[in-house]
């Protein structure tokens, strides 16, 4: 896991996309802290959006970017949804735990995938062409912390804070 932001200002901009990375994969995984599994699973919205399932989405997010970009492998050889949409889907099997680590496992894979690539490096198995690593790092820094809006939004609504008058 790389160093908090706070400790890389001065650092080359691999170790600061680092960092902002796992700063966000960090919020991320902690807005289910605390939570019943009701709460975690709980729809607030339309769409199939609960904190739960945001998390599993983050999962996939980083499957796709960081394993089926890299390895051309598909969607179904890494055991992933077809679609976006698809990975919010709950099973009666995810919980907070096995949701928390299934991202863990993913984000360590991710920082293992990347390790011996550089920025500039092209990711050869995106639907869009290929795109260099710089590019997906920018990308995943967008969708982690769009995610956590999401979440902070949620977790707002799930667990109320204690507000005095």
């Amino acid at each position: 896991m790389s160093a908090s932001t706070q400790e890389v200002t001065n650092e080359d901009i691999r170790t600061q996309f680092e960092a902002f990375l796992d700063e966000h994969r960090r919020a991320l995984t902690a807005s289910l802290d605390g939570l019943t599994e009701e709460q975690a699973r709980r729809r607030l919205v339309p769409s199939r959006t609960t904190l739960l399932g945001l998390v599993k989405h983050a999962t996939f997010v980083e499957k796709v970017w960081f394993d089926e970009a890299i390895t051309c492998r598909s969607r179904a050889d890494i055991g992933i949804p077809a679609t976006p949409d698809e990975s919010f889907i709950l099973g009666a099997d995810d919980t907070i735990a096995s949701i928390q680590e299934a991202y863990s496992v993913a984000c360590e894979a991710s920082r293992k995938a990347t390790s011996d690539l550089g920025l500039d490096d092209l990711l050869p198995g995106n639907r869009r062409g290929p795109l260099p690593l710089r590019w997906v790092y920018l990308h995943m820094l967008r969708e982690l912390a769009q995610h956590c809006g999401h979440a902070d939004i949620l977790r707002e609504q799930v667990t109320p804070p204690n507000v005095e008058a």
